[in-house]
């Protein structure tokens, strides 16, 4: 075998096990058309981590599993999500006396032991309860739910595959009615990987901020925790070689791997073997809480969707990695077109440092986006807004970090007919949209509306809502012409007299992919000398 066919075959083996596997078996029927040298189909395996919600005793959440129809799917599959607890792997010990029930328990049989067989049927009970799924997809295009309260919900490990793995989305809404961090707190369930940076954090006095850390494979993960303030990498104490059991959750907090407080930092998770979902929670002892998600890979050219459009105080944070110091241009993706936030023109950031800047009522009651660039795009950032809603003392907080573009279609669970929000922006050229209402988790029918979102604008768009609606709803958005499109979706509602509220970024969910014709490449290959 010659050394080009080789790396064909390693090349199609790694695009297999990125796209879970897409290309092992072909669809069924409607399955995408073929092009020359390439098809694109489904996902056939994906997975997503849901951090624990809480640690408050008054939390009320809801985790939502969805995936929407996709042609060309398989016409089997399942989409499950467990207790990351449930599935912790059994230490030697442990199998070892598994092994050894197993033997006394088939002695017992043959010497008819009653009470051993008792026993027996009572402990096969117990694991059946353990291993029940938390939440299972019973069809594609109509969303499930699951509550949890108080402190007890736990870390979520999933997978899908089949028929509900392309485009497969989780998220879980918690509501916390008093203490620190009160409010509503809504984060997407995501894929595990090898590399997050967090702008946004802090580990001052009036924050409790967690990195939390989700393992979901059978070895244990190693990883490490940087975080830099505003003069540089703050000296940290324990924020290497964090272990993470397997199949586990591991929440950090992040004052006590530093004595530095700080207002601002920056998180960057690396992980050293393995992999891990990540996400920092960060609670305020005055304006509530909410999660902060992963930014989007260092880069020269930002996009932040969807600040609402009453909100009272915006600050951004931004970091560099490098070296290099760089002056952002900032400006505003209004209903009308690009705007420049007078006095905040450009932002200078210094190479390694976090840098916060109070941009104000930016938005000034219309829908608005933060477009950063670095000239030429030479420097790469990460980038946050930390959001706030209503007056001081009855303030509540969200975070909306660099976002990456919508690319083909991407879903936002957990939408109510009264108080979401879907906020769509096109900071280059114009696009059209087209947004698709699913059943009701607990009844309706879906709906569907098209869009034109004109060039360097974001428009808060009026979702369609199921006909009939019981429950809550999905809302996927396909982009149909034109872009780079980014979304992100708002939930919204008022607790005594507290503005309540948690903003979501829609990522593409990836759910096809395209696969060489492995059969025509290599004809060609064997033409090669």
């Amino acid at each position: 075998m010659n050394r080009t066919t080789l790396s064909l075959i390693a090349g199609a083996a790694a695009l297999a096990a990125v796209t879970g596997f897409a290309a092992v078996s072909a669809p069924g029927p409607g399955a995408a058309e073929q092009r020359t040298g390439a098809a694109t189909l489904p996902v056939e395996r994906t997975g997503l981590l849901c951090p624990r919600p809480s640690t408050s005793d008054l939390a009320e959440t809801t985790y939502t599993s969805f995936t929407p129809v996709t042609e060309g799917a398989d016409d089997k599959g399942t989409a499950v999500l467990r207790s990351a607890a449930q599935q912790s792997a059994p230490d030697e010990d442990a199998e070892g006396e598994d092994a050894k029930d197993g033997e006394k328990a088939e002695k017992a049989e043959k010497d008819e032991n009653d009470e051993k067989d008792e026993k027996g049927d009572k402990d096969a009970a117990e694991d059946d309860q353990a291993d029940k799924p938390v939440l299972q997809l019973e069809e594609p295009g109509k969303p499930v739910t699951a509550e949890a309260d108080g402190a007890d919900a736990p870390a979520l490990v999933g997978t899908a595959d089949g028929r509900f793995a392309s485009g497969w989305t989780a998220q879980q809404t918690t509501e916390v009615a008093a203490g620190t961090g009160r409010g509503l707190q809504g984060v997407a369930c995501s894929a595990a990987d090898t590399q997050f940076w967090f702008p946004g954090a802090s580990t001052d006095d009036s924050r409790t901020d967690y990195i939390h850390l989700t393992n979901p494979d059978d070895s244990a993960a190693v990883v490490d925790v940087e975080l830099y303030g505003k003069d540089g990498e703050l000296k940290t104490t324990v924020g290497e070689g964090i272990t993470v059991k397997p199949r586990s959750a591991e929440p950090v907090l992040l004052s006590t791997l530093t004595a530095e407080k700080q207002t601002d930092v920056t998180v960057h998770v690396v992980v050293r073997s393995g992999r891990v979902g990540a996400a920092v929670q960060a609670l305020d002892d005055e304006t509530g809480g909410d999660w902060l998600p992963a930014s989007a890979d260092p880069s020269g050219r930002l996009v932040l969707p969807g600040i609402p459009k009453d909100a009272t105080a915006v600050r951004l944070v931004a970091f560099t990695p490098g070296e290099a110091d760089v002056d952002l241009k900032v400006r505003l993706a209004a209903p009308s077109g690009l705007i420049t936030p007078a006095g905040n023109e450009t932002l200078h950031v210094k190479g390694g440092m976090t840098a916060a800047f109070d941009l104000g009522e930016l938005t000034r009651g219309e829908a608005g986006s933060l477009v950063l660039t670095a000239p030429d795009g030479s420097v790469p950032v990460v980038a946050a807004v930390r959001v706030l809603r209503g007056e001081k003392g009855e303030q509540e907080s969200a975070f909306i970090p660099a976002a990456r573009p919508l690319e083909t279609r991407a879903t936002a669970l957990g939408n109510t007919a009264e108080g979401t929000t879907l906020s769509v922006t096109a900071p280059g050229g114009g696009a059209e949209i087209r947004v698709t209402a699913s059943a009701g988790s607990k009844g309706g029918t879906p709906q569907t509306k098209t869009y034109s979102i004109k060039p360097g604008t974001t428009q808060d768009i009026e979702a369609p809502v199921p006909a009939g609606l019981k429950g809550s709803y999905a809302l996927t958005v396909e982009t149909r012409s034109g872009g780079p499109v980014y979304a992100s979706r708002t939930l919204a509602s008022t607790e005594g007299g507290v503005p309540y509220f948690t903003v979501q970024a829609l990522p593409d969910d990836r759910g096809m992919v395209a696969v060489p014709d492995a059969s025509e490449d290599l004809s060609v290959l064997q033409r090669v000398p």
